[in-house]
């Protein structure tokens, strides 16, 4: 009868493994991506962007895209956030070239998603600032603190150099210049530190097709530089964060300007980096606030070439 009771809990043991292990697996990341407007090729960069997560495997990615302004769509408009261990926002407003050329209004979040999206991150949602998503809603100061850094006028509040000895130099309102930024091109990158996202990888490497932004400006509260590179610009040649984090409430903020994809643009070297396709999905892992545990892949850069990879294969 003994030997009878330890077969069954051992039985039982054994039948219940495959059902634990399975619990005990980490969910996949939600993410949900927000679009709908921008001078960029946004509608590009969501497909390009999707491609980049579902290969990596561990992700969920759906799409909100906002409708047009005005609309009884856009009235109703009201993206879940709080559904989501991350938010990618993609949507500019801030530039009349690109896509936003002849623009007579500038197009707008409701109200009510604006109040929502505050409240995700200070309540400790995660949110990934997607390159020109920097530049935009000028005035919205709770993003814009959210942010950091942003693209705007000279007297507008605070930009960040780095300076060669890799010291943080605080540059006041009215102080130097607006934000812009030199030709495209590829451009050595620089890490500081060990921060998980860059953890593991080369001091230094070079990412292709790259706009490295001057003089951005904001609250510049609770940020935390991660990496640095020289801008292109005629008569300046100074180091500029490109990689930062902030803090909004429990939430938290990555910020950065890889992945530029302008009208026109097909599967653009800026998108098929080695370097940009390990760091984004590390820094999503970051703001879910989950190990960062993305492989470190053997394609990825020095500081002699960047390294491209072949096209993003299309999703659904």
């Amino acid at each position: 009868m003994r030997h009878r009771v330890l077969f069954l809990l051992l039985a039982l043991s054994l039948a219940g493994a495959p059902f634990s292990s399975a619990q005990t697996r980490p969910a996949k990341i939600r993410v949900l991506i927000v679009d709908g407007f921008s001078n960029h090729d946004w509608k590009q960069t969501t497909t390009l962007l999707k491609g980049i997560l579902l290969a990596a495997g561990e992700f969920t990615v759906d799409v909100t895209t906002m409708p047009p302004m005005g609309s009884q769509g856009w009235t109703s408009w009201r993206p879940r956030f709080g559904d989501y261990d991350v938010v990618i926002q993609t949507c500019n407003d801030n530039g009349g070239n690109g896509l936003l050329t002849g623009a007579t209004t500038r197009p707008a979040w409701p109200d009510a998603v604006k109040a929502d999206f505050v409240n995700y991150v200070r309540k400790g949602g995660g949110v990934y600032i997607y390159h020109s998503a920097e530049n935009a809603f000028v005035g919205w100061m709770k993003y814009e603190e959210m942010v950091g850094l942003c693209w705007r006028d000279a007297d507008y509040g605070t930009a960040i150099e780095v300076t060669g000895m890799g010291k943080i130099e605080r540059i006041p309102p009215g102080t130097g210049r607006g934000t812009g930024h030199g030709a495209r091109g590829d451009v050595l990158v620089t890490r500081f530190g060990d921060d998980p996202i860059h953890a593991g990888m080369p001091r230094a490497w070079i990412s292709p097709d790259m706009e490295v932004y001057y003089y951005a400006r904001g609250p510049a509260k609770h940020i935390t530089v991660l990496a640095c590179a020289r801008d292109s610009e005629p008569g300046l040649n100074l180091l500029w964060p490109v990689e930062w984090t902030t803090t909004f409430g429990k939430g938290r903020v990555y910020v950065s300007t890889y992945g530029h994809v302008w009208p026109g643009d097909v599967q653009p070297a800026s998108m098929r980096d080695a370097a940009v396709q390990t760091i984004i999905p590390r820094a999503l892992e970051w703001l879910a606030r989950r190990p960062v545990s993305y492989p470190l892949p053997n394609d990825f850069p020095g500081t002699q070439a960047a390294s491209v990879r072949g096209e993003i294969p299309p999703t659904n």
